[in-house]
């Protein structure tokens, strides 16, 4: 299970909670403009927009969980089990597979406007990248400075929807997520009026309790309404630093740790294995890991963008502490 959000001040802010129970050795990976992206049925792309994101590390392809590209535009692919349908190879149309999904777009397209036009003409097949790895359900939220969509893989074909709450995290699908936040209209950042009697006094006994009955539980539409509505009301300086670390405390409010969602025997339980930050503007990857709290940043602008190889970084896991004496 996953979450991912989008926050705009000066800039975009677009990424994603990875919450699995078991690590790929994921891996900062950049696509530059001239790396050759090989396709299981249509046409090799050999020049395209640059693109940076975290991928699991266990092919030179890069595998991408979340990236973004030299133009602003953001993708995150999220956990959609027992929804997600991968259909058959249809003519006429572009078929691509959905481990294929994320690099395609983000060397095509410069902004959601371009990807809507485009998911009109694309078919997700049932193709798997090995013998070894299946595919995996997923849908997508994909964001840029103007707004975010969500796009969900579907008996009929692709369904897309606009994103208001710029927030995506797993099932249902997205309009129920939707929907579901009509229940939690009465709350807010302040605290509440006595609105339930006239007879006789309340007491507001605590900050917050404008937010009494937002969820707390880890589950996808708990979550959805915890970090949408921490979104919503998210206070921040437009700065760098300000809005990066505004962005971390947003996640951070449905993060998951190890040990709270059982998955099997023996103690395999899921957890957050890592956080990222993109600021699309600017091409700049930040992330923090389960065991690392402290902020790693990957600049994409510093690399030879008209390289045809891959660029790789592992992600640091090990903790970085500041000691002051």
């Amino acid at each position: 299970m996953c979450t991912a959000s989008n926050y705009i001040t000066k800039n975009h802010y677009f990424g994603r909670n990875f919450d699995y129970e078991i690590s790929y050795n994921e891996r900062v990976s950049i696509t530059p403009r001239n790396f050759k992206f090989d396709f299981k049925l249509i046409d090799s792309i050999e020049s395209h927009y640059a693109i940076i994101g975290v991928a699991a590390g266990i092919d030179e392809y890069p595998l991408y969980y979340d990236a973004c590209n030299e133009k602003g535009l953001s993708i995150a692919g999220l956990n959609f089990a027992g929804n997600a349908k991968y259909l058959d190879e249809k003519e006429g149309m572009v078929n691509i597979t959905p481990f294929e999904f994320i690099p395609y777009l983000l060397s095509n397209y410069a902004n959601v406007g371009e990807v809507k036009q485009a998911l009109k003409n694309i078919n997700l097949v049932n193709i798997n990248f090995s013998e070894s790895l299946p595919l995996s359900p997923l849908h997508w939220m994909i964001s840029d400075e103007s707004g975010a969509i969500v796009v969900e893989p579907l008996d009929d074909g692709l369904k897309v929807y606009d994103n208001p709450v710029g927030v995506l995290t797993n099932n249902p699908h997205f309009d129920k997520q939707l929907s579901s936040l009509n229940k939690y209209m009465g709350l807010s950042n302040k605290n509440p009026k006595n609105l339930f009697s006239k007879t006789f006094d309340l007491d507001e006994y605590s900050r917050g309790m404008g937010a009494i009955g937002l969820p707390g539980d880890l589950s996808s539409s708990s979550r959805f309404a915890k970090v949408a509505f921490t979104r919503a009301n998210s206070f921040s300086g437009d700065g760098e630093m300000e809005s990066v670390s505004q962005f971390f405390h947003i996640l951070a409010s449905v993060e998951q740790q190890n040990g709270c969602t059982f998955i099997a025997d023996p103690d395999l339980y899921e957890y957050t294995i890592y956080t990222s930050c993109y600021n699309t503007n600017e091409g700049i990857l930040y992330y923090k890991t389960y065991n690392n709290s402290q902020i790693t940043a990957v600049k994409l602008i510093d690399e030879d963008l008209n390289s045809k190889e891959l660029i790789n970084y592992p992600l640091i896991n090990e903790e970085q502490i500041s000691y002051i004496n």
